[in-house]
């Protein structure tokens, strides 16, 4: 008898979980049907001005440059 009601615990927990996973309830949206749009207006003008201001570097960056030395590879005959 305990087998079987920890059979049963098991599956209802699994069952619960699953549910949980797949989002089984309902979606509560707007009352009114009105879609609301919460996505933020991107200005052109501003974006392009933001470009601008990112200072050019001096030097290139170069990610790998303590993995490597800086002579070049000898070429073996």
């Amino acid at each position: 008898m305990r087998i079987l009601i920890i059979a049963t615990m098991v599956l209802g927990l699994t069952a619960v979980s699953a549910q949980a996973q797949m989002g089984g309830g309902r979606r509560h949206g707007n009352e009114n049907g009105q879609k609301a749009d919460n996505t933020p207006k991107v200005d052109e003008k501003a974006y392009k001005a933001a470009l601008e201001r990112i200072p050019e570097p001096k030097d290139k960056y170069d990610p790998w440059s303590g993995a490597r030395s800086n002579e070049p590879a000898k070429k073996s005959k």
